[in-house]
């Protein structure tokens, strides 16, 4: 196999050939004209020939310098062209989205409309799921996942922090008792989702419920599931703050024990490195920052009333699964 000059060299021969002056082709590159001639003359050494004759002010390409730019040049040209391609947007006018079926209906769907009104000549296509779809297929632009930030070969950027915490209907809690009694008596809803595998104990001992027979459970592998579960008053389960705290705010669930977790997950954005430099993902991305503002001072107000559970740590490792 032919050992290949370095392409720093090459494009320094190619830039001074095709402009016929180094003094150009340093000013093009961005290099001294002292740089551009040493990598010429690297370049003649590694080849052993002569591509240019010096003149007293100009150069000439020699016979092998003019046999070797067309293959120089055709070479560039074609990077050139796959990084452009590379970069391409191949649907400007449309952004398609993969994301987590409960984030999708019970926060991002309702607000989209905001968004849609700010860019009334893009089209949105939402592919909701659980696991993080292949960015082969480039339709897809931009995944919004629930995980711990290490998608290989894919670019993650953290969206958002979650927290955990005790939910219910507010008629399954009388006032006048002891909230940790009444939890003691509620069917507990589990989600097995794999964010939740560590915390389940944490809040079964916390609520009081670290001998709760499974018959006395409902399990779901859903949080839309869940979170109807909960409207319908079937029981407490420990829910993200980011899909409940409107319902709570309503007064349509409570939190019956003023208590929290530091979810092991977090919300990021994932795709390609090239596709956060798409006009359109980078205009979804700031509107969706500043949508996702919200849930943070939302947060800061809510959190003051809650303690930790003992045990409770941020803890963000570099594995992740998807949630449901």
């Amino acid at each position: 196999m032919t050992r290949l000059p370095s392409l720093k060299a090459l494009q320094a021969f190619r830039h001074a050939a095709e402009m016929k002056s180094f003094k150009l082709a340093a000013e093009q590159l961005y290099v001294s004209q002292a740089a551009i001639s040493q990598q010429i003359k690297t370049l003649e050494q590694q080849l052993g020939v002569t591509l240019f004759h010096r003149l007293t002010r100009d150069i000439e390409l020699t016979r092998e310098g003019q046999q070797l730019l067309p293959y120089v040049s055709k070479a560039f040209h074609h990077l050139e062209q796959g990084i452009d391609r590379l970069n391409d947007d191949p649907a400007p006018q449309r952004l398609t989205l993969s994301t987590l079926p409960s984030f999708a209906s019970r926060w991002l769907v309702p607000r989209l409309g905001n968004f849609q009104s700010q860019e009334e000549n893009l089209s949105i296509h939402i592919s909701p799921g659980i696991k993080l779809d292949s960015f082969d297929d480039s339709a897809l632009d931009l995944a919004i996942r629930f995980g711990k930030g290490d998608y290989p070969g894919l670019s993650s950027r953290l969206l958002m922090r979650d927290y955990i915490l005790p939910v219910c209907h507010p008629s399954l809690i009388n006032s006048n008792r002891p909230a940790t009694e009444q939890l003691k008596e509620l069917p507990l809803l589990t989600d097995d989702a794999p964010d939740m595998k560590d915390l389940w104990p944490l809040f079964e001992t916390a609520l009081g419920l670290p001998d709760t027979p499974k018959t006395h459970r409902l399990q779901v592998s859903d949080s839309n599931i869940l979170v109807e579960a909960l409207l319908s008053g079937q029981g407490v389960t420990a829910a993200r703050f980011s899909l409940v705290y409107e319902l709570i705010e309503r007064g349509q669930l409570i939190c019956p024990l003023p208590i929290y977790l530091p979810s092991s997950f977090d919300y990021y954005l994932v795709a390609p490195e090239h596709h956060f430099k798409r006009p359109k993902v980078q205009r979804f991305e700031h509107w969706l920052r500043q949508q996702t503002d919200e849930i943070r001072r939302r947060w800061a107000i809510f959190a003051p009333q809650l303690q930790p559970i003992h045990g409770a740590t941020e803890h963000h490792g570099e594995q992740q699964q998807p949630d449901q």
